[in-house]
C-alpha cells in the first residue's frame, strides 16, 4: 500500500491532494470483494488491518476536497458499513461529507440542527462538537463559534487541536494576547511541535506591528526568539527560517532608536532584555542564505528536497529578490 495513503491529506497541496484523489476509483476496486460481512461480523474478515482503514479515511478527505464526491460517498459507505454509524468518528466524517456536499446555506444549517441534536443526546461526543465549532466559524457566526470553542476547551484542555483553532479564531478577531495564550497551551501538551513555535512567532509579529517603539521591540525580539526556536526543532523548516527573516529585518530597524542604553537590562520583570543589534544582523544573514539554499534545491529539484508548500517557495523567492534589490540601490 503507497505510504502517501497513510499520511492526512489536509495540508498537502491542491496538486497532491488531486494526485491522491486519482488513486480512489482502484483502490475501491481493490477493496470491494463479492461478499462482505455486516458489522459486527466484519470484524472477524482476514482483510482487516489499521493501513487499511487509515487509508480509506484519508483517501475520503482527498477525494472530499478534490470534488470527486461519487468516489467519496463509496469510501465513506464503506467506513460506515466496517465501524457502523454510532460510531463517534464516523458521525464527524458523515457530517464533513453533509457540510462539504451542501449547496445551499439552509441545508448547512440544517447539518448544524442534526450536530445539535446529536448533543443532546449525548454531549461527550467530542468530534461532534469539534465540527459543530468549524461549521459555526465557516457560516460566519464568530461569536457562537468563540463560546463553542471556549466551551470545548474548557471540558477537553488537552486537546490540542481545540486550543490552536480557538489560538486561530482569536488571532482572526485581533486579538493576539489570547491567541498566544492558546498556542502556548497547545505547546503544553507538544512541546516539539515546531510548527505552533513558529505560529506564535507569526502573531506575536503582526501584533508587534500595532504597538508604540518600545513594546515593538520587545514583540519582534520574543518573535525572533520563536523561530529560532521553531529551526532549532526543524532544521529546514522554510516557514520558520520566513520568520526568522522578517523579525530580523524588521527589529533592524526598530533597534537603533529603542536600544540605546538599555543594554544588558531587562524591559520588564521576568522578561529578556532586548538583543543586541550585532547578534540580529548575524541571525538575519543565516535566516538570507538559508532560504537562498531551500529556494535554490527546491529549484533544481534536489533528492530529500521535495515536499515543500509552492505558495511558501514563492514567497521565499519574492523575499529574497526585495532584498538584492536593496542591496543593489
Amino acid at each position: 500500500m503507497a505510504t502517501a495513503l497513510l499520511d492526512p491529506p489536509t495540508r498537502d497541496s491542491p496538486s497532491t491532494t488531486l494526485k491522491l484523489s486519482q488513486c480512489a476509483p482502484t483502490f475501491i476496486k481493490s477493496q470491494t470483494s463479492s461478499f462482505q460481512l455486516p458489522y459486527p461480523l466484519s470484524l472477524f474478515s482476514n482483510s482487516e488491518s489499521l493501513e487499511k482503514w487509515s487509508a480509506t479515511e484519508n483517501l475520503f478527505l482527498a477525494t472530499l476536497r478534490s470534488g470527486d464526491n461519487d468516489s467519496a460517498y463509496a469510501l465513506l459507505e464503506s467506513l460506515t458499513d466496517r465501524f457502523g454509524l454510532e460510531n463517534e468518528r464516523i458521525a464527524a466524517l458523515r457530517g464533513l461529507w453533509a457540510e462539504a456536499t451542501a449547496k445551499t446555506p439552509q441545508e448547512l444549517v440544517d447539518v448544524l440542527k442534526n450536530y445539535e441534536e446529536i448533543l443532546k443526546e449525548d454531549p461527550s461526543n467530542f468530534a461532534i462538537r469539534k465540527r459543530r465549532c468549524a461549521l459555526l466559524r465557516s457560516m460566519g457566526q464568530t461569536e457562537q463559534a468563540l463560546n463553542a470553542l471556549t466551551n470545548f476547551v474548557d471540558t477537553s484542555p488537552t486537546d490540542a487541536e481545540g486550543w490552536s483553532e480557538l489560538g486561530s479564531l482569536y488571532e482572526e478577531l485581533g486579538m493576539y494576547e489570547q491567541a498566544v495564550f492558546c498556542l502556548e497551551e497547545v505547546l503544553l501538551l507538544m512541546p516539539n511541535a515546531w510548527n505552533m513555535q513558529a505560529k506564535i512567532g507569526e502573531v506575536l509579529y503582526v501584533s508587534a506591528n500595532q504597538k508604540q517603539a518600545e513594546e515593538t521591540a520587545r514583540l519582534l525580539s520574543e518573535s525572533m526568539r520563536r523561530f529560532c526556536r521553531s529551526i532549532e526543532l526543524c532544521d529546514d523548516y522554510l516557514r520558520g527560517y520566513f520568520g526568522l527573516k522578517i523579525s530580523t529585518t524588521r527589529l533592524l530597524e526598530v533597534l537603533p532608536s529603542t536600544n540605546g542604553g538599555k543594554k544588558g537590562q531587562q524591559m520588564m520583570d521576568g522578561e529578556l532584555s532586548l538583543p543586541k543589534v550585532e547578534s540580529v544582523r548575524k541571525l538575519d544573514q543565516v535566516a538570507t542564505a538559508k532560504l537562498a539554499e531551500i529556494v535554490r534545491r527546491v529549484g533544481a529539484g534536489e533528492k530529500g528536497w521535495d515536499g515543500y508548500n509552492e505558495a511558501e517557495i514563492a514567497a521565499a523567492k519574492e523575499l529574497l529578490a526585495k532584498k538584492t534589490q536593496k542591496i543593489e540601490r
